[in-house]
């Protein structure tokens, strides 16, 4: 039986495929666990709003004992009212002849208001996840926005990269992914991404002496990096169930703690995180993906671990991407100066 109060969660763009992967896994506890209850609010545009009220009436016909309630609205106002996490899922997708300005001009007017909405009617101990593209530089839009919240509760999701980073040498090495750890996905969620496994062990084992050189730079890190667009040519629309599933992993690890194991996450590097960050050359103002551990429900950069000259030449390239993306956005707007 649920023993907690129940928590408010916030999907956007929950009409979408996302979205429908994602809400009732949230219903069945799997996002914080199975004695927590939650309220679910979803936030969709009026074009999505059916879509979402069908789902509403799915949720409510699964009769999951630790949902308290859901709701559907247009209005951000509305949704994030005591969100305690806000899982942000919808975004504008790049389309065919569209500018880089005008997909990140686009992305600005939804999540700058969003992060409005979130400074001023989500709980004080709001956790926010960006899942909709370009996450990294999305979270950081919205986070600008909400002064009122610690720059750390805005995260972007790089859980998937890692997810199938593990997987991957999983398969190579010829065992099940529970016995991969260590593995650090640095960058953007963009193909600029670096999967490293320098760290990584299987089955307690250097994974190094275990998978060769040539496979990891020819075969795992663009594997890892391009999986989106793979899946999009295979399957002919994006990764739905697999970025639900990372979803819940991080917020649930955010929440529960890690333990002595760590994952791959978009954070802040300013704020409480800028010595960690500025210990692997990272600039301050950012929402990187970098090796984390949760404890007592925060995030903490996994300092100490050395980078060689090839995983150095990758990060600096997917920063200097970060860099990009941000005074591109502040240009037009939407970033203070």
């Amino acid at each position: 039986m649920p023993t907690r109060r129940p928590v408010t969660v916030t999907v956007t763009g929950a009409g979408g495929q996302i979205g429908y992967a994602l809400l009732f896994r949230i219903a069945s506890g799997q996002l914080l666990g199975p004695d927590t209850p939650v309220r679910l609010n979803l936030l969709e545009i009026p074009l999505g709003l059916r879509a979402a009220e069908g789902t509403a009436l799915e949720l409510i016909d699964g009769a999951f004992p630790l949902l308290d309630s859901v709701d559907v609205t247009d209005s951000a106002r509305t949704a994030f009212d005591g969100a305690g996490v806000a899982l942000l899922v919808g975004a504008r997708p790049r389309t065919a002849g569209m500018e880089r300005a005008d997909l990140l001009e686009a992305n600005a007017a939804i999540f700058g208001p969003q992060g409005r909405a979130i400074n001023e009617h989500a709980a004080s101990d709001v956790r926010v996840l960006v899942v909709g593209n370009p996450a990294n530089t999305n979270a950081l839009i919205a986070s600008s926005h909400a002064p009122d919240v610690p720059a750390e509760r805005f995260t972007a999701m790089t859980r998937l990269d890692h997810n199938r980073a593990v997987a991957q040498l999983a398969i190579k090495a010829e065992v099940p992914v529970t016995a991969v750890d260590g593995v650090i996905v640095w960058g953007n969620h963009s193909a600029t991404q670096y999967p490293d496994v320098s760290h990584a062990t299987v089955d307690g084992r250097p994974a190094r002496e275990i998978v060769d050189e040539r496979w990891l730079e020819e075969v795992f890190v663009p594997t890892v990096a391009r999986r989106g667009a793979e899946i999009i040519q295979v399957r002919g629309a994006s990764s739905a169930a697999s970025a639900a599933n990372a979803a819940i992993d991080h917020v649930y690890d955010w929440v529960n703690g890690t333990g002595d194991r760590f994952t791959s996450a978009g954070v802040t590097t300013g704020g409480v995180n800028a010595e960690a960050a500025a210990s692997y050359g990272l600039p301050d103002g950012l929402i990187c993906s970098l090796p984390v551990r949760s404890s007592r429900g925060e995030w903490q950069i996994v300092t100490g671990l050395d980078a060689d000259p090839v995983a150095h030449a990758h990060i600096e390239a997917s920063v200097a991407e970060l860099l990009d993306e941000r005074e591109a956005v502040r240009a037009l707007g939407h970033l203070p100066g």
